[in-house]
């Protein structure tokens, strides 16, 4: 994604890891600006952190138009196995993360601008082995519409419910394609092509694109 867009745009891209050795990251500023800021979930200074990359972006003149969050863990565990622990893990890099990004971006989005937020289809159809990973993305999907409403008219809020687009490694991939309406599983242009729709879509605020192929309507 970030290569796609970084063709039209500047771009200020996070992880929770330092960006050292990203080779990737050095091609993509040949077309444009490219900020790397370090944002850990896991930091309890997480949030300071955040404020004070944003008033050190603001005062270098950058300009807020648009914003994708995507984050997430994918643990597995059947019921009855997983400890408070894992719990608290799972809830707050897949839920709490976003919350905090988004309400530390808002305030300082330009009017008119949309923030994004990645979702997965598990809100459609919770993975039964995933239930505590689903259950954060549902809460994610809560998110949008209530975003949507706190931050309207200057900024709108969508969210993308996504199937497969890079299945896991040892995946059988013509497998899960056959699981859809589509017969193929996505690729990440389907989703480049989303982002960059609803960040054109001036009337469009409060809702979840699904992009699965059409696999919620399959029988399981």
């Amino acid at each position: 994604m970030a290569e796609d867009l970084a063709r039209d745009h500047d771009l200020v891209l996070t992880s929770s890891e330092p960006w050292t050795g990203e080779a990737w990251v050095d091609g993509l500023s040949k077309t444009g600006r490219i900020r790397t800021l370090q944002w850990d979930a896991e930091s309890p200074d997480l949030v300071s952190r955040m404020m004070a990359d944003l008033d050190t972006l603001e005062t270098q003149g950058w300009v807020i138009s648009g914003a994708v969050i995507l984050a997430g863990s994918f643990p597995e565990n059947p019921f009855g196995t997983w400890t408070a622990e894992a719990l608290e893990a799972t809830w707050r890099l897949n839920l709490g993360f976003p919350f905090l990004c988004a309400q530390a971006l808002a305030p300082r989005m330009s009017e008119g601008s949309c923030l994004q937020i990645l979702l997965d289809t598990s809100i459609h159809r919770p993975w039964l082995q995933r239930l505590p990973y689903s259950a954060a993305k549902a809460g994610l999907a809560s998110l949008v519409p209530g975003l949507a409403q706190l931050l309207a008219p200057e900024v709108r809020v969508v969210g993308h419910a996504l199937g497969v687009l890079l299945p896991q490694e040892g995946s059988d991939a013509a497998w899960l394609g056959s699981r859809t309406l589509l017969n193929r599983i996505g690729d990440p242009a389907d989703l480049c092509r989303a982002v960059r729709f609803a960040a054109d879509s001036p009337f469009l605020t409060g809702e979840i694109l699904t992009q699965d192929g059409g696999r919620r309507w399959v029988d399981r």
